[in-house]
């Protein structure tokens, strides 16, 4: 039988990549969305993640696709609803904060689960087999992705909590941490910040 699934934030990355994908699936049925802008077509829309369990007790598993500043009180909510989840990229503002979704998700017999959805690009795993051997002495990063085009004329990118740049950038850790044969630690980088904003453009 298809999961009930409730998709919260309904934005630029929702419509463009989760719904086509759901539209081509049937082991995924979408029944309701939360969203603070325009509702979406064809299922029950609320306001809030409260709302959408409160109203739609069957509703299986939620796809977390809201800024991260309200993604985790979101998680909990739906964790403690005994609800499995999907975090969009990045899962959480602190390793803490993740791993204590972890717990809760662990504790209620869930699934938990970020969409790193950077590591099944085509050559990601081409890259991981043909590094697994090699001896590597450091590793340079550059990676070209514009937050603007993704997040266009969203301000919250910038707000405190919105992560900037990390929030396409996190693709490139999220793939050098998969393909390297070693664990990966950050040693240095250079970051921007636009005027009167609280999170970098640039890195």
């Amino acid at each position: 039988m298809a999961i009930k699934l409730g998709l919260v934030g309904v934005g630029v990355i929702a419509r463009a990549q989760h719904l086509p994908v759901l539209a081509g699936r049937d082991d995924f049925t979408l029944i309701a969305a939360a969203n603070r802008g325009a509702p979406l077509d064809g299922v029950r829309n609320f306001r809030s993640l409260a709302d959408m369990l409160d109203a739609t007790p069957d509703v299986e598993a939620i796809a977390l696709c809201a800024p991260p500043a309200a993604r985790a009180a979101d998680a909990r909510l739906a964790l403690e609803a005994g609800k499995h989840v999907l975090l969009e990229k990045p899962p959480g503002a602190t390793l803490s904060e993740v791993a204590a979704l972890a717990s809760r998700a662990a504790a209620k017999g869930v699934t938990l689960n970020a969409s790193w959805h950077s590591r099944h690009a085509p050559g990601v795993a081409l890259a991981r087999a043909w590094l697994a051997d090699k001896r590597l002495a450091w590793v340079e990063i550059e990676w070209r992705e514009d937050v603007r085009h993704w997040h266009p004329g969203q301000d919250w990118i910038f707000a405190p909590g919105g992560l900037g740049v990390f929030d396409p950038g996190i693709n490139a850790l999220s793939i050098i941490t998969h393909i390297l044969p070693l664990p990966f630690a950050l040693q240095s980088g250079t970051l921007a910040f636009p005027e009167n904003r609280q999170a970098p453009d640039r890195g």
